[in-house]
């Protein structure tokens, strides 16, 4: 890889912790071009250094302190989370050969949205595709499909696909029929039987079908692919806490993912590692790509050692 793809590289592995922040640099002169400053104010540098893209494409390096956070974003209605992002084709890879059943990336998606115990939306399953061969671990999210089956038999419109691809559900529309589960061939989608267990903060928000939150009895839910976070510029969850950096996630339209230490291009992640779909002739065109267990980091069994810890 050439110097310059090298340095576009090293931005997007850094550039990543700044997503969502705004810079603002002072001098105490004149201001350095083309970041904004805030007059009079007195800024200190801290010595450590984040590295960013300017507008000229160039890579910079800059003082943290001089970075200024920019407000959260406002909520969204419903009806404009429906509508996704646009221009954007959202992607996840999963490389099989990194994965050691840790569950970090469950765990963290359990955390994120409130989950009730058992009601995982990732699964992390060993698998064996014959008698013979090698036993490996797979996680599993929804496939947030082309094609969604589970679009198609939904009589309330609960479950719908955005412009950017993710599939999501409408609680708020959700009669708990339970139809799309059904649907689903790779059951990924979970019941909520009982009251969800929010704390009095949690319940008090209002809910978005971008978060997923507050989960809702009576109602069915399933892996989001964070679109809050995504609408952030920010990985989603069980990507970045994977300490493995099985996850990658991306946009198919600019052609690349990222598990946040790691960028490629897509196509030719896919096409180099042999990258493949769960189910292709069922015809729901999944976005979520595996990369097959060759070449791993991690015996199976110490995935088995894993789960005794877990259960213990």
């Amino acid at each position: 890889m050439d110097k310059e793809n090298n340095s576009r590289r090293d931005f997007l592995l850094t550039g990543l912790l700044a997503a969502g922040v705004g810079v603002g640099l002072t001098t105490g002169c004149k201001p350095i071009s083309p970041f904004e400053t805030t007059v009079g104010d007195e800024v200190k540098a801290s010595g450590k250094k984040v590295k960013l893209l300017s507008v000229d494409g160039e890579v910079i390096e800059v003082d943290e302190a001089f970075l200024k956070p920019v407000p959260h974003m406002p909520a969204i209605s419903n009806a404009e989370a429906r509508i996704g992002i646009p221009g954007k084709k959202f992607v996840m890879v999963i490389d099989l050969s990194r994965c050691k059943n840790l569950k970090k990336c469950q765990e963290a998606c359990n955390h994120a949205h409130d989950l009730n115990p058992g009601e995982n939306w990732i699964k992390v399953d060993p698998m064996q595709s014959a008698e013979r061969t090698a036993p490996y671990w797979e996680p599993t999210t929804c496939m947030h499909c082309d094609e969604p089956p589970c679009v198609k038999v939904c009589p309330v419109d609960a479950t719908f696909k955005r412009e950017d691809g993710l599939v999501l559900i409408d609680s708020d529309r959700c009669i708990g029929c339970r139809f799309c589960m059904a649907a689903c061939p790779y059951s990924t989608r979970v019941f909520n039987w009982g009251e969800p267990e929010l704390t009095a903060e949690v319940a008090s928000r209002p809910y978005s079908c971008e978060t997923s939150i507050p989960q809702k009895k009576g109602t069915v839910s399933k892996c989001d692919f964070c679109a809050d976070m995504t609408r952030e510029g920010m990985l989603p969850h069980c990507v970045s806490a994977c300490p493995n950096g099985t996850f990658f996630y991306g946009d198919l339209n600019e052609d690349s993912v990222s598990n946040g230490a790691e960028t490629f291009r897509f196509s030719d992640l896919i096409k180099d590692k042999s990258g493949y779909r769960l189910m292709e002739d069922l015809g729901t065109k999944p976005s979520v790509y595996y990369l097959p267990p060759v070449s791993r980091n991690f015996p199976f069994e110490s995935g088995l050692e894993n789960d005794k810890k877990q259960n213990s």
